[in-house]
């Protein structure tokens, strides 16, 4: 990708041939190009951090795609910022500076790993890809265990995935792959990140050639808001991350529970609503009225009082911020894109929330609605009658079980949830509703619940 002309928009004014691939990242999707890599690329540009530079890995097949087009253009790529006003705030990142293919050559991947200057192994491989089945674990353990012999410190493994206490599931996994040995002195810190980041489109691709001149094949577009709360256990030594707007504390646990259980949840407490409703972008729905009632409702009453205090956080404004991220029109978030992967999110966002408030003697309406608007969206069309392309890696179970009426028998996804009258209730009265009703008329029954 040539670069434009100096003034333009900003470059990598650092000299990228100093900077050493002292990370390798497994996952390189929009998310990871807006959020860490843009992290480490603010760390050049202040003239630090040359022996992190980021090296890529793509694991899956369709992950070949990537690999061609960042080598096309010397793994430079544009991050485009749109704010609400319209605004748009360019930049090229050069932090990426290498990228293997892992099933074109799995030693170069193990090698890169268990070479010295890999300091630390960082992922982005989705809330369901933390299972030993995922080869990116065997790597990593294999990695390990050939550090181990060569008489190397073990690197830092650093789970950027929206799950609780994502670095102690990723040491859950290595060790339930029997790599008790191999993970010994290995730190995996958690954290909680954060930043819209819709799937990049054609029309993406044309703006940035229309606007900035620029011929990317694959940029990447965010919203302003940026957040990387990140527990300071690292084995071989990390980044200044702080100097470039990272919180590196000791606990990481109060924020992550705040953004899955505030952000994460509503986001599912609006797409399927909004789906079957007729809404295809975010936007739209959440500058509704209604919408944004029911989700204003949903944080305050249910969400919220799950929650311990969040150090230097205040909730009401950090939900007020939500409901505006989300109403952003700039960036164009679909409500498909929401919708996918639900039995992998649900289980981990929402439902730790109303087993909390059954427990407590909290208010579950609202969030037993949420789960009734998943199990009709599950039926496979919409209001209208159109079909909807159900994206989840237990799609035919989830459907058929929507279909027949046991939904929430599933006891792998919702446990004993189904056996609690309160919640059974709620989740019923809501689901009749949408069938009765519709999505609209259904909201309306939680404006002053």
């Amino acid at each position: 990708m040539p670069l434009p002309a100096e003034g333009t928009i900003p470059t990598p004014g650092y000299d990228r041939s100093r900077v050493v691939p002292g990370v390798v990242h497994f996952g390189v999707g929009g998310f990871h190009r807006a959020h860490q890599a843009m992290y480490h690329d603010r760390l050049l540009s202040a003239g630090t951090g040359f022996e992190y530079g980021i090296c890529g890995v793509g694991v899956m097949p369709q992950d070949r795609a990537m690999k061609d087009a960042l080598e096309a253009q010397e793994h430079l790529y544009t991050l485009v910022v749109k704010h609400a006003d319209g605004t748009y705030e360019p930049r090229v990142i050069g932090s990426i500076v290498d990228y293997l293919f892992a099933p074109d050559d799995p030693e170069a991947v193990i090698e890169r790993l268990a070479a010295e200057t890999t300091r630390i192994v960082s992922l982005t491989v989705t809330e369901g890809g933390y299972e030993p089945g995922n080869v990116v674990f065997r790597y990593i353990l294999d990695a390990l265990t050939r550090r181990r012999e060569r008489g190397l410190e073990p690197f830092t493994v650093m789970s950027c995935d929206n799950l609780p206490g994502n670095g102690d599931r990723t040491r859950q996994v290595m060790l339930e792959l029997g790599g008790e040995e191999a993970i010994r002195g290995v730190a995996f810190p958690n954290s909680m990140v954060d930043r819209i980041t819709p799937q990049t489109t054609d029309a993406d691709r044309r703006e940035v050639k229309e606007r900035f001149g620029l011929d990317d094949a694959w940029p990447v577009v965010c919203e302003p808001f940026e957040q990387w709360v990140l527990e300071d256990a690292f084995t071989l030594g990390r980044p200044p991350y702080e100097q470039v707007g990272v919180q590196v504390v000791e606990d990481v646990e109060p924020y992550e529970l705040m953004k899955l259980r505030l952000l994460n949840a509503s986001h599912q407490a609006l797409c399927y609503f909004a789906y079957l409703d007729g809404y295809r972008l975010v936007h739209e729905a959440a500058q509704d009225p209604l919408y944004r009632t029911f989700l204003r409702g949903y944080m305050d009453r249910e969400g919220a009082p799950t929650l311990a205090p969040v150090p230097g956080v205040d909730l009401e404004d950090y939900e007020a911020t939500l409901i505006e991220r989300f109403s952003n029109g700039e960036v164009r978030d679909t409500v498909a894109r929401l919708c996918a992967e639900s039995s992998d999110r649900i289980p981990k966002w929402l439902l730790p929330v109303i087993r909390h408030n059954l427990a407590h003697g909290g208010e579950i309406e609202r969030s037993a609605a949420v789960v009734a608007s998943w199990a009709r969206y599950a039926e496979g069309t919409d209001e209208k009658g159109e079909p909807i392309d159900i994206v989840d890696p237990l799609k035919d179970r989830v459907s058929a079980n929507a279909r027949a009426g046991r939904f929430i028998e599933d006891r792998a996804l919702f446990g004993d949830l189904a056996g609690d009258a309160r919640f059974r209730a709620a989740y019923d009265a809501a689901l009749d509703s949408l069938h009765e009703h519709g999505a609209r008329r259904t909201l309306e029954r939680y404006q002053s619940v």
